[in-house]
């Protein structure tokens, strides 16, 4: 059965088009586009009208791609944004009357339970051992421990690689000052789950999310993003260092020239790298995985499952 699902993040919507067989995932297809539906979110409360018509144009093409590759059904999510904002409600019903979508706006916890099952869905080696995934957005980041028999910890915290850009960072390139006052914040935002997660036994850490699969691809130089060279792949901390020491003396058009990275997102690129930083120091872990399967998987096999 082929099935398409959808997620409006705060900075790009994306889209998952694969057929479900035999509990599995097949001939995945993915399409991204950077559409920051949560631009200025943060600051007002409010998705401007700019952002709106930019992403029902997204949705559209998205669902007519659906439409094209015959998908069965079609899932979509909204995250970050849409829940914060006051006037997501607003966007959820002109979506419905224009492509008949119907967008489900996710909390924090659903968000974390369908990027933990994407990345099962996706892992190899031992599923019973804890991993903690760890999912950089463009409005927060998810932090979720378990195994294949369940989540045992999640927690979503508000920084995410958008949302830390637009509050800190108003110079190019970005000054120390600027770049300090926004590490404290996220330090300060995240130590409570750090603390909890200091406490428990992590036997690998995995990274999903547009901020890590962006330093895979940079740290690798591809002059392609290929899924599969970034699916499994490993960042170590002092290659994340070097990557970081890097873009943040950058100007943003010399970022926008990086093998690896989309230039939609050079501009977000410091603060999420930046993020993963501090998670990783402060848990004192020396490598990520980073995982090409995340919540949209997740979202398709959940709903294929209560289908069948």
């Amino acid at each position: 059965m082929r099935i398409g699902t959808i997620d409006i993040g705060t900075n790009s919507m994306r889209l998952l088009i694969g057929d479900y067989k035999n509990n599995k995932i097949e001939n995945r297809k993915k399409y991204i586009n950077t559409t920051r539906i949560g631009q200025g979110v943060d600051k007002e409360g409010y998705i401007t009208e700019e952002a709106i018509k930019r992403n029902l144009e997204a949705l559209k093409e998205f669902s007519d791609m659906c439409k094209q590759e015959e998908c069965k059904e079609v899932y979509c999510m909204g995250t970050s944004a849409l829940r914060d904002s006051k006037n997501g409600e607003e966007f959820v019903k002109r979506a419905k009357e224009l492509t008949n979508i119907d967008v489900q706006i996710i909390n924090g916890d659903e968000e974390s339970n369908l990027g933990f099952k994407g990345v099962i869905e996706g892992t190899y080696g031992d599923k019973k051992e804890d991993i903690l995934v760890i999912d950089i957005g463009g409005g927060s980041t998810e932090f979720i421990l378990g195994n294949e028999d369940g989540i045992k910890f999640c927690k979503s915290e508000n920084v995410g690689a958008l949302r830390m850009t637009e509050k800190f960072i108003t110079t190019d390139p970005i000054n120390d000052k600027e770049f300090e006052e926004m590490s404290e914040f996220i330090e300060e935002s995240i130590s409570k789950t750090i603390n909890i997660l200091k406490g428990r036994r992590i036997s690998k850490l995995v990274g999903i999310g547009g901020a890590i699969t962006s330093l895979s691809a940079m740290n690798q130089e591809l002059e392609v993003y290929s899924m599969e060279k970034v699916h499994n792949s490993e960042v170590s901390k002092k290659d994340l260092e070097e990557i970081l020491q890097k873009i943040k003396k950058m100007t943003l058009n010399d970022k926008k020239t990086i093998k690896g990275l989309q230039p939609k997102r050079a501009d977000i690129i410091t603060a999420g790298v930046k993020i993963l930083d501090i998670i990783m120091e402060k848990l004192e872990i020396e490598k990520i995985m980073i995982s090409e399967y995340d919540n949209l998987e997740g979202l398709m096999c959940h709903n294929a499952k209560i289908m069948s």
